[in-house]
């Protein structure tokens, strides 16, 4: 019998070898409330995030074994990481080390449990000390900048007990760290920097003071100690939670693998009491299938936050550890609506309530410290908008969400279903001498792409699947004068953006305000074209984009999302959306678009390969092709955090695989009246795949390889 909800073994990442400051990204360990990066040595940690309080990237629990930096030793440290934990081992001449860390459940801790085993014939002392820093901060209002902000804190020793004390100027944001056992506390010998004249290096810096135990270890023995950093806004709750996991760190490890297995079973379970909703199981014997579904299901609730003082009680971040911490991007939120829709439908209500009343024109996202909006507008705020309130509906019969009066903002309340028209609409505004929207500069699309602004296909083709998806929502609601006119609109728009396509080429080029046209070899136009108007292009045209896919974007474990012939390939080394990388929901998008434009056959042989870029944890915000950097046991390389990079460890739009799953290799569709139906080409690769509770509203269905759907 096939495994139908995975473990946190299912999903470990494969242990991973690296010296000093390799191209390996730090992952991330979260336990909803909180997150936390690891770091390169053994023991090293930064970026511990617990709102309302951050502490920006500084690091701290940085390793020294009988007084010398671990990192100086240049020993590899290999890294193994689990929803659960990251484990770190390393061989240091008769010292076999390892390490565990994990975010702890229900608590603003990080614990590390430390284990040495002494291989020698002989009993021998080793020092162990940590080098520990915090810049913790309660900081008013939202976070408004890609890193979180940190101050300097004043520092307190407490012998006794083994830990150091820090705390911002107002006494309002607190860390606690030390050891589990007997040792020594020292204050940094490093006299004060004036406050105006303090300065955090890149990657943390900043010196508080050390901790410092010494272990007896006989032969062939294994001796541990225990690090714990707890945070509050009061002295009194991160001492109190210091205390509690430093009581017993090993059971704060165990308590972590049970949380995690907890969550991964509540995903898949109706009825659960973790989630609003649910996945399907999928029943198959391809493990490739399988691999990417549960990969796509862990990227999305990975960013699930519980914290005290969210404002919309649980939200999905979009990026961890390192950036925009109680930020929900609208856009990368969307490429996850299906898995929002089906898994926790209350709060995507939730979410798409608060956007509604936002000026969605303005921001790219909002905090859920404040709920206010965060960063510049984004272009694909009305598709993605859209795209959100289509799947929710759809998937949870929520007929009356259409009908609720919500005022965005400024303006006055208006039904949801109108909304929906303004989003289809709102293109019409930014015309600019053609009967194209104009997107405007880079910061407003693909930030790193130079050439790819004003009249691009993408989006334009999104807004007559706007158009479309309102005249079909209006049609339900019996309101057919207006759905006729939407989709009047749809149909006189749409041979325009066919227009943008460069005949023979297999690509598009974007309209520029002065009449001119660049081309633009980019994944954006063929993933959004694709997924948005497959079916009203000419078959010459699906088939040159298919092939222009194949040869200029299409790797053999990942993706390009610039073409490496096109000019722009000078302009950015950053991987999400250029020549050496892709953003994490552009595979699976460019594989729903292959099935869309008839290549099912493409795609499916293409996942073999992109199984293998599961294998370090969930996906990261952009991972690299092999020819600019090497793969990791077969797995494009996740893309580090640092300059010029910066690229998280992780990204919320997973969901984007599980999409490609359900709706295009299942093939599954769910009308607007909770009509369900199954064409797909899931037969090609597991003739006895099937999905079992697959929720639409309150009935449950049963759907085989062969598009059969049963109530179940």
């Amino acid at each position: 019998m096939t495994k139908t909800i995975p473990s946190v073994e299912d999903l470990a990442a494969d242990e991973i070898s690296h010296h000093y400051d390799d191209m390996v990204a730090p992952a991330g360990l979260t336990n909803f409330l909180g997150t936390t990066a690891v770091g390169h040595d053994l023991t090293g940690i930064y970026a511990v995030t617990f709102p309302p309080v951050s502490q920006g990237l500084a690091s701290t629990a940085v390793l020294f074994v009988d007084g010398r930096v671990f990192e100086s030793f240049g020993v590899p440290v290999a890294h193994t990481w689990r929803p659960d934990r990251v484990v770190r081992r390393a061989v240091l001449g008769d010292l076999s080390i390892e390490t565990t860390t994990v975010c702890v459940p229900g608590e603003t801790a990080v614990a590390i449990d430390v284990r040495v085993t002494n291989t020698s014939s002989e009993s021998r002392p080793v020092r162990f000390a940590l080098a520990v820093n915090a810049r913790a901060v309660s900081a008013e209002g939202q976070w408004p900048n890609a890193e979180a902000p940190s101050v300097r804190n004043t520092l307190e020793t407490d012998e006794a007990r083994v830990r150091l004390t820090f705390c911002d100027d107002e006494a309002r944001a607190w860390s606690v760290q030390g050891l589990d056992r007997a040792g020594q506390v020292r204050r940094s010998a490093v006299p004060p920097t004036p406050v105006d004249e303090f300065e955090v290096g890149i990657g943390g810096a900043g010196r508080g003071g050390e901790l410092e135990t010494e272990l007896l270890i006989a032969a062939g023995a294994t001796e541990r100690f225990g690090y714990v950093h707890a945070v509050g806004t009061t002295r009194e709750a991160a001492e109190g939670a210091f205390d509690r996991v430093a009581e017993d760190v090993p059971a704060a490890v165990a308590a972590s693998e049970t949380f995690w297995n907890g969550q991964l079973e509540a995903i898949f379970t109706p009825g659960n009491t973790e989630y609003s909703g649910h996945l399907p199981q999928l029943h198959t014997e391809s493990d490739t299938l399988r691999r990417l579904y549960w990969w796509g299901a862990l990227g999305v609730i990975w960013f699930r936050r519980d914290f005290a003082g969210n404002v919309l009680g649980r939200s999905y971040d979009t990026l961890m550890p390192n950036y925009w911490s109680t930020t929900t991007f609208i856009w990368d939120y969307s490429l996850s609506s299906l898995v929002h829709a089906l898994l926790d439908p209350a709060e995507m209500r939730s979410q798409l309530r608060h956007w509604i009343e936002t000026d969605i024109h303005a921001y790219f996202g909002t905090s859920s410290l404040t709920g206010g909006g965060v960063g510049r507008w984004y272009s694909v705020n009305d598709y993605a908008m859209t795209r959100l309130v289509s799947d929710y509906l759809r998937y949870n019969r929520d007929d009356a969400f259409l009908g609720e009066r919500i005022g965005a903002a400024g303006a006055a309340a208006l039904p949801v279903s109108d909304h929906v028209v303004d989003w289809a609409e709102a293109w019409m505004a930014l015309r600019s001498g053609s009967k194209l929207a104009d997107y405007g500069e880079i910061d407003n699309l693909l930030e790193c792409v130079s050439s790819y602004t004003h009249e691009v296909a993408s989006l334009n083709a999104a807004n007559v699947w706007n158009l479309r998806t309102a005249a079909e929502i209006h049609a339900h609601l019996g309101d057919h004068e207006r759905s006729g006119r939407l989709a009047a609109a749809a149909a006189e728009l749409l041979p325009d953006v066919a227009g943008l396509y460069v005949d023979g080429s297999g690509h598009f080029a974007a309209g520029q305000p002065d009449g001119t046209r660049i081309p633009v070899k980019h994944c954006y136009d063929f993933n959004i074209v694709g997924t948005t108007i497959a079916d009203d292009l000419d078959e010459s045209t699906r088939s040159e984009m298919v092939r222009f896919f194949q040869h200029d974007l299409q790797t053999p474990n990942w993706m390009r999302a610039l073409s490496p012939w096109d000019p722009d390939a000078s302009f950015s080394v950053r991987p999400d959306h250029q020549w050496n990388g892709a953003y994490p929901a552009w595979p699976a998008d460019a594989a729903r678009s292959l099935i869309a434009l008839g290549a099912p056959d493409v795609a499916l042989e293409w996942l073999h390969g992109l199984v293998r870029s599961t294998n370090q944890g969930p996906a990261g915000q952009a991972h690299f092709v092999e020819e600019a950097e090497p793969a990791i046991h077969g797995g494009a390389r996740k893309a580090p955090p640092q300059l010029p990079y910066i690229n998280d460890w992780a990204c919320s739009s997973s969901g984007a695989w599980v999409d490609l799953v359900l709706t295009s290799i299942f093939g599954v569709a769910v009308a607007i009246d909770g009509t369900v139906s199954a064409d797909g080409c899931v037969a090609q690769l597991d003739p006895t795949a099937t999905l079992s509770g697959f929720r639409v509203g309150d009935a449950s269905y049963r759907i085989d390889s062969a598009g059969k759907v049963e109530q179940e």
